[in-house]
């Protein structure tokens, strides 16, 4: 594609296209022809330790990664002169060799740093994946006598020096503590996708990226595969910004070069495009080199499908397939089309104005659960149905579920989801039937729906705000719930339903698995602990007080108890 100034800068709208026909999903960037060919000429002269004849990567490795060597090392604006890539984000499934090119590539910047003194970081976010990227690149250098005398490797700190200027390549773990003293002229992220399940990953990460506002710079390429759990967390972050860079939405002048091996995403969500062998290749441009494609199509068949869990796990890895919407035989079907009802402009104010009536449903847990609460509407003239939901969880829950604390934070970032005390977030949640209520919209009997155990001082809460009686009732759970699972999967299927389009309300529904029980279905979780459902099951006991068609009560009630109505 020719680059032109009517897109921004590493905009690349045809990225599809491009790998449709086999070539690099990234924008044209301008390089400095001279540093280039440098870095080529050292990068292509490493030898793969690991491989057997220890091959040059000159034919090892394929253009592509050359392609981002010469992007990230020697771009240059044809005026100015200057940098134009100081990050890079490249997302490449499994097993396309990007350790060890990382490792070559950190090796070619290091030799041609000029600057003495300087420090750069490669980063993995476990021991055993940093000790893999410095076997590759000490394996490198012990290979090539002439390389012995540039470098000086210290395998116990795990560091190389250029001898010639002191500049140092270490190779680290993730911690809170991996920066300190000078900032980082050069930062490598392996994997970066891990970082998404630590909760001080951002806090590293703007640390790390300080270097980029001082007057020497300081350069951050990230390297991964996608996650095999929905993204989270710093890599969230990072992967929306990459994909609104590619897309040309990423402002006029940003200083990330995305480079993302991926379906489109509407195809992603299409399992008989993706399951289509004939397809994959397209996104693994190390193929015929680390891959063979017919041990991949093997793998895939005797392990990739032993089982719903497996195939997403497989597929997020040896295809970049992003895990949200869950997929396989025991997924909830209502989540193939979850997606496709989001309406953002929907907020509980909004469906009030447009409803003509409405009910609550809730569901919490212990403290290391969510406590979640839905308002679904039914709207004037269309009786659409409108769900509105929201997550409570007391803040201990980050540190008893450290594991998703990150994409907590995420939720209540996008106001999906409150921390606070458990006594503040019922009260809050008996406001919000208030709220219902007090626009004249909860029906007279079976207002409010709610699992009854645990429930005490929500139903206290409710008293408060007078909604008692026959306002409540009492859900029994697991099977009895399926007339909501199934009436919500038709619903959702012939578009008579919209939902806000949380991402809070995507994971959870992502994270439902459906278990038959005698005659009836049942919404279980993915995975104990760390799968939450409880803004489902709230959703669900919304839904079945809406199926039995209620009329909104209007003022009348209200006045007889004395209450203003708005």
């Amino acid at each position: 594609m020719q680059r032109t100034e009517a897109l921004p800068r590493f905009a690349c709208p045809n990225w599809w296209e491009r790998i449709q026909a086999g070539q690099m999903p990234m924008a044209d960037v301008p390089v400095n022809a001279e540093k280039a060919a440098k870095a080529v000429a050292f990068f292509n002269r490493l030898r793969l330790p690991d491989v057997p004849g220890t091959p040059a990567l000159e034919e090892a490795c394929g253009d592509w990664f050359r392609e981002i060597l010469c992007a990230f090392l020697a771009s240059e604006d044809p005026v100015t002169k200057q940098r134009l890539v100081w990050e890079l984000l490249c997302m490449v499934p499994k097993k396309n060799s990007k350790t060890t090119y990382v490792a070559a590539l950190g090796l070619t910047a290091l030799f041609m740093e000029d600057a003495p003194n300087r420090q750069m970081l490669i980063v993995a976010p476990s021991q055993n994946i940093s000790e893999r990227c410095f076997d590759q690149a000490q394996g490198m250098i012990r290979l090539d006598e002439r390389l012995k005398s540039i470098f000086l490797v210290q395998d116990h700190l795990k560091s190389i020096t250029r001898r010639k200027t002191g500049t140092q390549l270490d190779v680290k773990s993730f911690d809170t503590s991996i920066v300190t003293g000078e900032i980082p002229v050069l930062t490598i992220i392996d994997e970066v996708h891990e970082l998404g399940k630590k909760a001080k990953a951002a806090a590293v990460m703007q640390q790390i990226r300080g270097g980029g506002i001082t007057k020497q710079g300081g350069q951050v390429l990230m390297i991964t595969t996608q996650s095999d759990e929905a993204p989270a967390g710093i890599w969230r972050t990072e992967l929306i910004k990459a994909r609104k860079i590619r897309d040309g939405q990423g402002g006029a002048s940003p200083i990330m070069l995305p480079v993302l091996y991926e379906f489109p995403q509407d195809l992603q969500k299409d399992q008989d495009f993706w399951r289509d062998q004939s397809r994959w290749p397209m996104l693994l441009p190390n193929i015929g080199r680390s891959i063979d494609e017919a041990r991949l199509v093997a793998d895939y068949e005797n392990n990739g499908r032993a089982t719903a869990q497996a195939e997403q796990i497989w597929a997020s890895q040896h295809l970049n397939i992003e895990i949200g919407i869950g997929i396989g035989d025991d997924a909830w079907r209502g989540a193939d089309f979850w997606d496709l009802r989001a309406d953002k402009s929907l907020t509980l104010e909004s469906l009030i104005e447009r409803s003509e009536v409405a009910v609550v449903g809730a569901d919490g847990g212990g403290l290391d659960d969510l406590f979640g609460v839905c308002v679904i509407g039914r709207e004037k003239i269309t009786r659409r149905w409108l769900v509105w939901c929201h997550a409570f969880a007391h803040p201990k829950v980050l540190e008893i579920r450290k594991e998703i604390a990150p994409r907590l934070l995420d939720f209540q970032k996008e106001e999906a989801l409150t921390l606070c005390e458990v006594s503040e977030y019922v009260e809050r949640i008996a406001k919000i039937a208030a709220q219902v209520r007090d626009a004249g919209l909860l029906p007279e009997k079976n207002a409010v729906g709610f699992d009854p155990n645990n429930i005490a001082a929500f139903v206290d809460a409710l008293a408060l705000q007078q909604i008692d009686g026959l306002m409540l009732h009492r859900l029994r759970q697991g099977p009895a719930l399926s007339p909501a699972l199934w009436g919500l999967e038709h619903k959702l299927s012939d578009n008579t339903i919209s939902h806000d389009g949380s991402a809070m309300m995507s994971w959870s529904v992502g994270n439902v698995k459906i278990e038959v029980k005698g005659n009836g279905n049942m919404a279980t979780k993915q995975a104990a602990g760390r799968a939450k459902i409880d803004p489902v099951i709230a959703m669900l006991c919304a839904a079945i007080l809406m199926s039995w068609n209620p009329e909104a009560s209007g003022n009348s009630i209200y006045r007889e108890r004395g209450l203003l109505v708005a």
